[in-house]
């Protein structure tokens, strides 16, 4: 669980991110699962859009996915979700106590 000091963190570092991860019609299929795993595994930091054709709330679908990639959902504004996930073998962001 992440305090907020450390969410405020997150959320800075991911205001210069684009999202790489969209979720539309499908909603989330295994390959969004599978896309958004090797992102965090790769960045630990990923940013997402909810597309207006997709069929979940952005609320509910950001909360899925993050549930299905054992992330943590930092961030919520609009359609725009940021994730996080430490990568067990070489951390790359250090958080804030």
């Amino acid at each position: 669980m992440l305090t907020g000091k450390q969410k405020s963190y997150l959320r800075g570092l991911g205001n210069t991110l684009e999202p790489i991860v969209q979720l539309g019609k499908g909603g989330i299929t295994e390959a969004v699962i599978a896309q958004t795993n090797d992102a965090l595994a790769a960045r630990e930091l990923v940013k997402g859009r909810v597309l207006k054709n997709c069929e979940a709330e952005p609320a509910e679908a950001a909360a899925e996915l993050a549930r299905a990639t054992d992330a943590e959902l930092v961030q919520l504004v609009g359609r725009v979700f940021l994730l996080y996930r430490p990568s067990p073998d070489k951390p790359r962001i250090v958080l804030p106590e």
